[in-house]
């Protein structure tokens, strides 16, 4: 956080940033860490009285460092996610059309191909068990009577 009040309230416009950016309580990086629970209070009714656009313009403006923290349907509206066609669907057995994140790598001669969407639980348990322990149909069977399986 920045130590300058007129400078802080200046580039952002915001005295109440500027306020916290001269109290003692927040003055260095270990009073801020020792003083955690009332900045995160006091930074959060701050936050709340704009919007995130307004702040990551606001802020970057002033050349303060910051970034939004998205949910995921808010991830899938970003322009650069949508360019980049990260976000893919693929048909899972139980939950229908999943939504989920393709690769960011992109090749031009060997593509990443998308066949199969993530597992439902316990879907491969008895070909992990079958192929990587060599376990039989009796020791299976033996660990799902015992509830391990």
């Amino acid at each position: 956080m920045p130590h300058d009040r007129t400078r802080v309230e200046r580039e952002t416009g915001c005295q109440e940033l500027a306020e916290l950016a001269e109290d003692a309580r927040f003055a260095s990086n270990g009073k801020r860490v020792e003083n955690r629970a009332e900045m995160t209070r006091l930074l959060q009714e701050i936050m709340l009285k704009r919007s995130t656009r307004d702040w990551v313009e606001l802020l970057e403006t002033a050349g303060i460092p910051n970034g939004p923290i998205n949910d995921l349907a808010q991830v899938y509206q970003e322009p650069q996610v949508k360019a980049r066609g990260i976000k893919i669907e693929l048909d899972h057995p139980v939950a229908g059309k999943l939504p989920t994140v393709a690769s960011p790598m992109r090749f031009s001669a060997t593509p990443v191909e998308y066949k199969l969407a993530p597992p439902v639980l316990g879907q491969h348990t008895e070909e992990i068990l079958r192929g990587l322990l060599q376990l039989d149909d009796a020791a299976i069977a033996k660990l799902r009577a015992e509830g391990t399986i």
